[in-house]
């Protein structure tokens, strides 16, 4: 199972154009994390997309660029690459353009994304929302799998027999699908023989294996090999020396952020006691000591036989030397001690 880290890059904006050092701050520690990452032998970066104030990267590929010149060997992906609201070409170009800088190691997560501001923001409209992922996902494919492209659709001018460059390192940029709560993005990524990274953003992991379920009975119908397909679970995530540490440590950043959302949405305040909850054996967040995640990232592969993990982190709230620590002991203490209990070493 490969191991890794994904954030979204929190922030709390300052709204002072021309002197938010809040946000030259955060991009700071976002290349540190994934120095971080890289020297503590994970696996894999993710960083995510989106188009709001509270959050910092509107373009995951200029940050995973900037990571790459300071990183050797961990894996940079978008996590997730807001593809409906997008320029597929321009996405391909950036994405092989990283590809070459970090000498073959770049991936894309294409997901729809949890926020729609990005749609406005690009001229796109939310009734054509199923309509553009599906065409925009079909021309990224395209281009990963051709150098000159004729391509016609309906929410983009047609490409005549035009060649798209960069190309990247690697033969094909690996494009995985994420997804958050629709089974129909599940089918569709095993029907084109695509990764699948389900987001457990609530509810029991267990919950969500019907997800992987849909996804390999979509690839074996397809007559694709769904056992040689990846899947990537995604869980909320930090490490500490003692499960109250952790937790205390947690809990403030992670609260914060999902009462803003909540706020939005109509949820009730989330709690402590809420937040205890999901932090036991069976819940979605992966909050304790380097044991309690090494026994928990056991049990996730044994309900879904998942290639990859994600521990998706917090930074608003978040001290950044907890955050840093975190990924070290996941690095140095969790990843080894799962892959001996796989049985990969």
């Amino acid at each position: 199972m490969e191991l890794g880290i994904s954030s979204f890059g929190e922030l709390a904006p300052a709204h002072q154009p021309g002197g938010d050092r809040a946000a030259a701050q955060r991009m700071q520690e976002l290349v540190a994390l994934g120095r971080c990452a890289d020297e503590a032998g994970l696996d894999v970066l993710a960083i995510g997309e989106h188009h709001r104030a509270d959050y910092v990267v509107s373009s995951p590929e200029m940050v995973l660029a900037a990571v790459a010149s300071v990183t050797k060997r961990v894996r940079l992906t978008s996590a997730v690459t807001v593809l409906s609201s997008t320029d597929p070409v321009r996405t391909f170009q950036n994405f092989a353009t990283l590809d070459l800088l970090s000498n073959g190691r770049a991936e894309i997560i294409a997901g729809r994304g949890s926020f729609t501001e990005s749609f406005p923001l690009f001229g796109q409209s939310l009734n054509d929302y199923d309509e553009l992922y599906a065409e925009k996902l079909g021309l990224l494919l395209t281009l990963n799998d051709n150098e000159v492209v004729t391509w016609q659709g309906k929410h983009r001018p047609a490409i005549a027999g035009r060649g798209v460059y960069p190309r990247p390192v690697q033969p094909k940029l690996p494009i995985w699908i994420g997804v958050g709560g629709t089974p129909a993005s599940a089918a569709r990524a095993g029907s084109l023989g695509l990764g699948l990274t389900i987001a457990i953003l609530g509810g029991a992991p267990a919950q969500y294996v019907t997800f992987a379920d849909i996804f390999r009975r979509a690839a074996q119908q397809a007559g694709h090999d769904a056992a040689a397909l990846p899947l990537c679970i995604n869980c909320h995530f930090h490490l500490a020396e003692t499960a109250k540490q952790a937790a205390d440590e947690f809990f403030p950043a992670y609260s914060l952020t999902m009462n803003r959302i909540g706020r939005e949405r109509g949820w009730r305040p989330f709690t402590r006691q809420q937040f205890d909850y999901l932090c036991g054996p069976e819940g979605p967040l992966f909050v304790g000591t380097p044991q309690q995640i090494t026994d928990k990232l056991v049990y996730l592969s044994n309900i879904f036989g998942n290639t990859r993990f994600l521990g998706q982190l917090m930074l608003e709230g978040m001290p950044h030397e907890a955050v840093l620590r975190s990924t070290e002991l996941f690095g140095q203490q969790v990843s080894p001690a799962v892959k001996k209990e796989l049985q990969l070493v």
